[in-house]
């Protein structure tokens, strides 16, 4: 897939509300299924079908540990220490974002 592809892909992946939420999340630190559907009141149903989109345009990754997954943003898609999410040609700032909005700040 060309870097174009790859960049529309991801942009489409980002354009829910969910999935930005989970992005924010997963920048913080790494959660299994479970974990992230407690802490942001989405069913594992749904959760796990947003990860499958997240995963597949390469903006999370699994890790297997024991009997589940462990999900996590890709140490290439984190901006440092903020959260930032790194798309080499866009930086999606979630540090700012309040937790019940979908306004998001992008920095080319």
């Amino acid at each position: 897939m060309i870097e174009e592809d790859r960049w529309i892909t991801a942009l489409k992946a980002l354009a829910d509300r969910s999935r930005l939420r989970i992005i924010r999340t997963l920048l913080e630190h790494a959660l299994t299924v479970n974990d992230l559907s407690d802490k942001l009141g989405i069913s594992q149903y749904n959760v796990s079908k947003h990860l499958r989109i997240l995963r597949e345009a390469g903006l999370v990754e699994a890790t297997k540990m024991a009997n589940r997954r462990e999900y996590a943003i890709p140490t290439q898609h984190r901006g440092g220490p903020d959260k930032v999410l790194d798309l080499g040609l866009l930086l999606f700032r979630f540090d700012e974002l309040q937790q019940s909005t979908s306004d998001v700040d992008v920095a080319a």
